[in-house]
């Protein structure tokens, strides 16, 4: 695994240790990550702080051919809120950690030419598990779903 989806899994496990929803994301330009996010609408009671949109918001304003030079780094599968906010900024690159637990609207971001790599990594994968065992309510909360 990678530095960048390893920062990424250490986000969200501090998520987890909020009381919040395990997933990570950073956000690289040229090698270096510029920002790091995680899931934070337990935490600041939010509707709209998944991880992707937290770390965007910790990059702050950047110019528009940063964003065409990003890598966007998440643990989960982007939902379709997370991936609108990547195609308007045209990141080019999404590397995923895992898309078993869901699966956001990957064919889309492939048909807008979005790069995406998924890695099916088994820490994101447990993660995702520990969380929709333990917290059924708070997951299908976050992704927009009632409880089966």
């Amino acid at each position: 695994m990678d530095m960048y989806m390893a920062a990424a899994i250490d986000e969200a496990r501090k998520g987890l240790a909020e009381g919040g929803i395990p997933i990570g994301s950073v956000l690289v330009i040229d090698g270096k990550i510029v920002a790091r996010g995680r899931n934070r609408r337990v935490q600041n009671g939010s509707a709209i702080l998944h991880a992707e949109m937290d770390c965007l918001e910790a990059a702050g304003r950047l110019k528009p051919e940063d964003y065409r030079r990003a890598t966007l780094y998440s643990t989960l599968s982007p939902c379709d809120m997370c991936s609108g906010a990547s195609l308007l900024y045209k990141i080019p690159h999404i590397v995923i950690g895992e898309n078993q637990t869901f699966q956001g609207p990957e064919a889309y971001l492939r048909q807008r030419g979005v790069l995406l790599e998924i890695l099916n990594d088994s820490q994101c994968i447990a993660l995702m598990n520990q969380l929709i065992k333990e917290r059924p309510d708070l997951w299908f909360e976050d992704i927009g779903e009632n409880k089966p």
